[in-house]
């Protein structure tokens, strides 16, 4: 039957072309048999020959008229918070849905997704999407169709968030988002014990950037929290993240001689939980510190950074120090603090490592760089000291003071820039070297920071070089994709044969995982509960919060309105060829007509006298 129906155009054209042909034969004979004074005069043989094609035409676009292009459907989808203001009075080819989320509308036929309702229109090219935006459950449905995306105005207060899950306890993290009408006003970063531990005024496009640090291991909940210009509170949002135990580097100090440098730095490493092996020589051949380590390929390979300065360096024989650059191409770090002026042996020596510098004979004076944090989230920086010497929250900051550093200029190269001072020049630069990396540290009194009662920078100081230079550390392999919230599906990727997931309520639901996921390892996960979730998979844990399904909506609408408007911006191509689909066949009584008419024409034109010869 499909085979016939699809022939029939090909064959009413065989037989009619034809028909054609017999009929202009038989004119021609029989004008060809007639005596000359009976045959027809030229202009009507021409005209009778011409009718025949014209006719079997008319009467083969009769039979199987030409299709029209067809007018792409239009379905219009209401989404949460939609009106019926937005559906508008309706055009030609448009149908009308609404979907769960979206409120009851007059005379708008509900669905239980889009899916659904596709089937149920199965002409639709173009979708026209009103409200709120697409959950998660009906965006996969829009591949192939043109989207057209009229959003609702987004909420006050905070519509979007970037923030980690997993974060390393001591260390920075950094949070942005950006705040919707909220014009002169700010955003402010409050810790788990209600203190201020940073806050920025929000510009006329309302993103902002917040920094803070967890002082311990475990899951914490901070609080991103919105102020009007009068600073009133307009929204708090919980962020919790996980803090987990960095395992602490193992780090050889190496000193050519005692001084406050050194002391304030083992005395921070301690308090840090660092693995620190201490060498100071004293001179003649005696040391300080620690039982001596010998410089050499197994030794250095306990170690994740090496911490030493010149006098130490260029105490190395030739033997030490061609161990120690294997090292570093093995992944070690090592951070060479220069303390006094480079002979120019020392010159050759560091321009072999990979650094040109010049200078270094004076020292020069340095301020740091002011931080943009207010004094609330400083004194949180601090911390309330300790029992022997306790910091009162309401005391007056002390104010940084002027270090010392030696005026070495480092030449432009494939140098990095570690640490800067108030006017941007370098203090500290690093490059990598293999699999490890080495530095060139020139200040030379860091330990008036923690003399002048700035700890916070001190630490954080040395923390960011340690953790820039030192070993690179196993991380967890174990991610999540999707917004965790509640009752709406999450990708658990980097997954273990026997992956697992602990709910709040203390269920352990076993993690199945996708074979079409590949080498990434995937599996989708449901949570039912509000909460901490724990992932466990090998000797590997993850865990993370999930949000109720009410919780933040200002940020539920900011992240629905924008997985919703991604397909509608990429959609061009699928615009382009939205405006038609499968022809249909056109009206035939026209053609019937003409025909009709033609035929009539020429039937009387061939019975007539008209053209022919006495």
């Amino acid at each position: 039957m499909t085979a016939a129906a699809f022939n029939l155009p090909l064959l009413v054209g065989a037989l009619l072309t034809v028909a054609v042909v017999v009929a202009s034969a038989r004119l021609l004979h029989r004008q060809w048999r007639a005596p000359p004074a009976q045959r027809s005069r030229g202009w009507r043989l021409a005209l009778l020959l011409l009718a025949q094609p014209v006719c079997a035409t008319l009467l083969y676009f009769a039979l199987v008229p030409p299709s029209l292009p067809g007018e792409a459907g239009t379905l219009v989808v209401a989404t949460a918070g939609s009106t019926a203001a937005q559906l508008g009075g309706g055009r030609g080819g448009e149908a009308f849905v609404a979907l769960p989320e979206a409120p009851v509308l007059a005379d708008v036929e509900r669905v239980p997704d889009l899916a659904t309702a596709l089937r149920q229109h199965p002409g639709t090219r173009r979708v026209r999407i009103v409200g709120a935006g697409l959950v998660a459950r009906d965006r996969d449905s829009l591949q192939g169709l043109a989207v057209d995306f009229s959003a609702n105005p987004l909420p006050r207060g905070l519509v979007e968030l970037q923030a980690p899950r997993q974060v390393v306890a001591g260390a920075d993290f950094v949070v942005a988002g950006r705040a919707n009408d909220l014009r002169a006003g700010s955003a402010e970063l409050i810790d788990p014990g209600r203190r201020r531990v940073d806050r920025v005024a929000l510009p006329a496009d309302g993103r902002f950037t917040l920094t803070a640090s967890p002082r311990v291991a475990g899951t914490a909940s901070f609080t991103v929290r919105l102020r009007d210009a009068k600073q009133a509170i307009v929204e708090d949002v919980e962020l919790p993240l996980q803090a987990t135990a960095a395992t602490p580097p193992r780090v050889l100090l190496m000193a050519g001689a005692p001084g406050p440098e050194v002391k304030y730095l083992r005395r921070w490493a301690r308090d840090a939980g660092i693995t620190l092996q201490t060498q100071i020589s004293v001179g003649g051949g005696r040391q300080l510190g620690d039982a001596p380590v010998a410089i050499n390929a197994a030794n250095l390979g306990r170690f994740d950074l090496v911490i030493l300065d010149e006098r130490a360096w260029s105490a190395l024989g030739d033997s030490q120090r061609a161990a120690l650059n294997d090292a570093i191409n093995n992944g070690l770090g090592v951070l060479l603090r220069v303390t006094a002026a480079p002979s120019p042996i020392e010159r050759r020596r560091l321009q072999a490592l990979g650094f040109a510098v010049a200078g270094g004979s004076d020292s020069a004076t340095v301020k740091l760089a002011q931080t943009a944090r207010d004094e609330d989230a400083t004194r949180a920086r601090i911390g309330p000291g300790t029992p022997d010497a306790p910091k009162s929250h309401d005391a007056a900051l002390p104010d940084i003071p002027t270090l010392t550093r030696r005026d070495l200029r480092f030449q432009p190269g494939d140098a990095v820039p570690l640490l800067r001072d108030d006017a941007g020049t370098w203090m500290s630069a690093w490059r990598a070297q293999g699999r490890g990396r080495i530095a060139l540290w020139t200040m030379t009194d860091s330990y008036r920071l923690v003399l002048a009662g700035r700890d916070d920078l001190h630490g954080e100081m040395w923390s960011n070089a340690l953790a820039t230079i030192g070993r690179a550390q196993a991380r967890n392999d174990l991610t999540i994709e999707g917004d965790a919230r509640q009752y709406e599906r999450i990708a658990l990727c980097a997954l273990g044969a026997a992956a697992n997931m602990r709910t709040p309520a203390g269920d352990t639901v076993a993690l199945l995982r996708d074979p079409a996921t590949g080498p990434r390892n995937c599996a989708a996960f449901w949570p039912r509960q509000a909460g901490w979730h724990q992932l466990r998979s090998g000797e590997q844990t993850l865990s993370f919060f999930v949000r109720a399904p009410t919780a933040a909506p200002g940020l539920r609408a900011g992240e629905t309105r924008e997985a919703t408007s991604r397909p509608a911006a990429s959609s061009a191509i699928a615009a382009a060829t939205a405006g038609t689909v499968p022809g249909h066949p056109g009206e035939r009584w026209p053609w019937w007509l003409a025909w009709l008419l033609a035929s009539a024409a020429l039937w009387w034109l061939e019975r007539s006298r008209l053209g022919r010869r006495a």
